[in-house]
C-alpha cells in the first residue's frame, strides 16, 4: 500500500471541471523528502486524453483512465517530470509523447534511456492548439517549464514553478525545510534554488505576466494544494519575487 500522502483517494482521476482531472498519485522521494505527486488529465475536442506529468500507473489507474477515453498524448513537463512516462508508454503505446528542454538528457544521466516523439516549443502543436495554450517558462538556463492552459476550463497547469505544501500533512522535518524553501501553504511559490536560477527577471516578468493575462479560474500543481478559484491572484501573490 502506497504512503498516505493527505490526497487520498490516490491514483483515482479526480473531476475538477467538465473534461479536466487530476490524479494524486504516491509520494517519491525527492532530496530525501516525501513529494506527494499529481497529474492532470484533460479530454480534448477529438474525445481524446491529454495527460501532464503521469503518476505512477497501476492497473486500477490504467483501467479508470480507458474509461474516460483513449490516451493520446504524454506530456513531460519540466526537466524533472518524467520517472512514470515509460510506465503509460508501455501500457498506451499508441500515445504520442512530449518532452520539455533538458527531460532527455537528465533521464539519460539517471540511467533512463527514454523515448519522446515530440519537443515542447514556445506554441502548441496542431494537436491541441486552439484548446491549450502553452510556453516554455523564459529566465533560467536549468529550470524550462512547459506550462499549459486549458481554455475552456480556465485551467492553468503548472508544475514546480508553484510549489505549495501543506503543513498538517508533512512531518515536521518536511515542514521546517518547505518553510525554509518558501514552498509552505499558504504562500507556495517556487522553491528557493529554483527562484535563484531566474537571471533574466525580465523575462521571466513577461511570461509572468503572459499567464496572468490568460486569467485562469484555477491553478493546477503537481505538489501541495492546488488554487480551484481566484488563479489570477495566486499567480500575482506566488510570482511577486519575479519583480
Amino acid at each position: 500500500m502506497p504512503r498516505p500522502t493527505g490526497y487520498e483517494p490516490l491514483n483515482t482521476p479526480k473531476p475538477v471541471a467538465p473534461s479536466v482531472w487530476i490524479v494524486d498519485g504516491p509520494a517519491i522521494r525527492f532530496y530525501g523528502m516525501p513529494y506527494p505527486t499529481r497529474a492532470t488529465i484533460l479530454r480534448l475536442a477529438d474525445g481524446g486524453l491529454w495527460v501532464h506529468s503521469p503518476t505512477q500507473l497501476d492497473a486500477g489507474l490504467a483501467a479508470a483512465v480507458e474509461a474516460l477515453g483513449p490516451v493520446r498524448h504524454l506530456v513531460a513537463p519540466n526537466w524533472i517530470h518524467y520517472a512514470f512516462v515509460a510506465q503509460w508508454q508501455a501500457r498506451f503505446p499508441e500515445a504520442e509523447s512530449w518532452a520539455a528542454p533538458g527531460v532527455v538528457q537528465r533521464a539519460r544521466s539517471r540511467g533512463m534511456d527514454l523515448h519522446f516523439d515530440h519537443a515542447l516549443g514556445q506554441e502548441p502543436p496542431a494537436a491541441w492548439a486552439g484548446e491549450i495554450d502553452q510556453m516554455i517558462v523564459r529566465g533560467s538556463k536549468i529550470h524550462r517549464e512547459a506550462v499549459f492552459f486549458h481554455r475552456a476550463s480556465r485551467t492553468l497547469i503548472l508544475t514546480d514553478l508553484i510549489e505549495n505544501f501543506e503543513p498538517g500533512k508533512l512531518g515536521l522535518g518536511f515542514r521546517i525545510a518547505a518553510r525554509l524553501a518558501g514552498i509552505l501553504d499558504p504562500d507556495g511559490k517556487a522553491p528557493i534554488d529554483m527562484r535563484q536560477s531566474f537571471r533574466d527577471r525580465a523575462a521571466l516578468r513577461a511570461d509572468v505576466d503572459r499567464m496572468i493575462g490568460w486569467d485562469p479560474q484555477r491553478v493546477i500543481l503537481a505538489h501541495g494544494r492546488w488554487y480551484p478559484q481566484n488563479g489570477a491572484a495566486e499567480l500575482r501573490r506566488a510570482f511577486r519575487w519575479a519583480g
